[in-house]
């Protein structure tokens, strides 16, 4: 879907005193309201804390294609919901040439199938987050283009439903915005946005589904984490509305505090500060850690992931439901027909309200694949030679991807040629039958980004702001409950809010906590 949409001018003219005030405003708020980071420096346990990266005013974003990015969420949460539970196909996907030449995606692959035959707990959950560009094409118009699809640790929700809060309050006290622009005086243009409350929910369901009231959530978390607020309030909405504890351990705590029950496989964790105090049972284990090479620095954290994906707890997610999120999978599912057998294949699973099987339509496969950009193998099919020579011969309109999340792993445009000359070398090396390191990327069509847009980002901890040509990525999050005995009423599939991120255009990766990338919220145009 292409809408003819003219982005206004913006931002703004303010005059330098009603700029002023919106610095103060905005830090004041930020800081009141718990829309903050820690610093890069922080002590343990924090003595301070800064704003998140934010946007002084909201960015426009084209109302129809909004609207259409949240009504797929529920689609796509069916969709991968699927993937995860068939087998075959990860196996044949990630299995492959991506678990020979990925060791991280290896070892995740291998471990889950080590194990997968005396898994006990059949629930799955899923906090997702879709994200998409603004894609204008001078042919077709403007449209959305997906540029990943996140199973693990998809972050900013509750500083998402701040930077929203945000806007609305300086809306509010300074008569729109002093009514520098008649797009900020409606209020029907800043869109309610409730990710905190909704993502905490999906965490409460899963909590429900396990079925014990003095059970526990875990939070799976990295050291040294500075974006620990955004995780904290869904730990106080879950303890404060829902009266669900959380607790928070790295992979190396729990490498020496979980233990499974023998008999009930139940996941048990002693307190520390309450050593003579019974295990606390693990209801739902919600990974904020596991998605990086870098959180499995030896065989001990490897060691810990398969020991609480073989307990009782339901994962968020699952050694499964992570290997579908793989951009690997993201490329097979372009290819034709793919789309179709999961979603409108007949034997595939019921995974949730109003999207089970039998009840979807060709417009919907057609809704989602209009979404997508160019993706293509990197392997030695006809489609990835192909695709290795539009990366050669055109290098400036890809991006070549690993299977890798967390930002500042791709390459970009002129990199592309050299980079694969290296990876060339490299094979060079593999064992005969092995396949090519290529093989673990893939090569996606470059998104553009509607020119001449611009807006006041704000450095976290800083009291000015700097006037960029920007880029926004709208996420959309997604709450799946799935996998269970079939029962309907143990299963949910919701739509749960949305993340804008905005960064200057001069920078291909983005980063919230490392200030290329502030939190912003969307002005919804027509």
């Amino acid at each position: 879907m292409a809408v003819p949409t003219t982005l206004p001018e913006w931002p703004p003219s303010l005059t330098e005193e009603q700029h002023s005030h919106l610095i103060l405003l905005s830090s004041s708020y930020a800081l009141s309201h718990g829309f903050t980071l820690l610093p890069p420096s922080s002590s343990n346990p924090p003595t301070s804390a800064i704003s998140a990266p934010l946007s002084l005013l909201p960015t426009p974003f084209p109302r129809g294609l909004y609207d259409l990015a949240v009504s797929l969420q529920p689609l796509y949460n069916a969709l991968y919901a699927r993937i995860t539970l068939d087998w075959e196909f990860l196996d044949r996907v990630m299995g492959g040439s991506v678990s020979k030449v990925d060791t991280f995606q290896g070892e995740l692959w291998r471990g889950w199938k080590s194990i997968r035959e005396e898994l006990v707990q059949p629930l799955q959950l899923g906090l997702f987050r879709s994200d998409y560009l603004l894609h204008d094409s001078e042919t077709e118009g403007m449209s959305i283009k997906q540029v990943e699809f996140n199973t693990i640790a998809a972050s900013f929700g509750a500083l998402s439903q701040r930077a929203g809060e945000m806007h609305k309050y300086l809306s509010k006290a300074t008569n729109g915005y002093f009514s520098v622009s008649p797009h900020l005086t409606n209020p029907a243009n800043f869109p309610p946005n409730e990710p905190l409350k909704n993502l905490a929910s999906g965490l409460a369901e899963g909590w429900k589904a396990y079925g014990k009231k003095d059970a526990v959530i875990l939070f799976v978390v990295q050291e040294g984490e500075r974006n620990v607020f955004d995780q904290r309030w869904l730990e106080f909405e879950l303890l404060e509305r829902d009266n669900i504890p959380v607790i928070r351990h790295t992979f190396s705590e729990l490498s020496t505090l979980a233990k499974i029950d023998p008999t009930t496989k139940n996941l048990l964790l002693p307190s520390p500060l309450e050593p003579s105090s019974p295990a606390r049972e693990v209801a739902v284990i919600y990974y904020r850690s596991a998605y990086t090479p870098t959180d499995y620095p030896t065989s001990s954290e490897w060691s810990t992931r398969i020991l609480l994906e073989k307990s009782k707890a339901i994962k968020c997610p699952s050694m499964a439901l992570q290997l579908s999120g793989a951009k690997k999978i993201q490329q097979v599912l372009s290819e034709p027909g793919v789309l179709e057998i999961f979603l409108l294949g007949e034997d595939r699973p019921d995974v949730g309200f109003g999207v089970g099987a039998g009840s979807l339509t060709q417009d919907d496969v057609d809704r989602l694949r209009l979404t997508w950009i160019g993706l293509y193998p990197m392997d030695n099919s006809e489609l990835g030679r192909k695709a290795y020579d539009l990366a050669l011969d055109e290098p400036e309109k890809y991006v070549l991807k690993p299977q890798r999340e967390g930002g500042g792993n791709n390459i970009y445009r002129e990199n592309i040629p050299g980079y694969l000359k290296q990876l060339e070398e490299e094979s060079r090396q593999r064992e005969e039958g092995e396949p090519e390191k290529k093989e673990g990327y893939i090569l996606m069509e470059l998104i553009e980004p509607p020119k001449g847009l611009r807006n006041l980002l704000v450095k976290g901890g800083e009291n000015k702001s700097r006037l960029a040509d920007i880029v926004s990525e709208l996420g959309v999050y997604g709450v799946s409950l799935f996998g269970g005995d079939g029962d309907k009423e143990q299963i949910v599939n919701t739509t749960a809010g949305t993340l804008l991120r905005t960064k200057g255009r001069e920078s291909d990766e983005g980063g919230v906590a490392i200030g290329i990338s502030s939190i912003d919220s969307p002005l919804l145009v027509d």
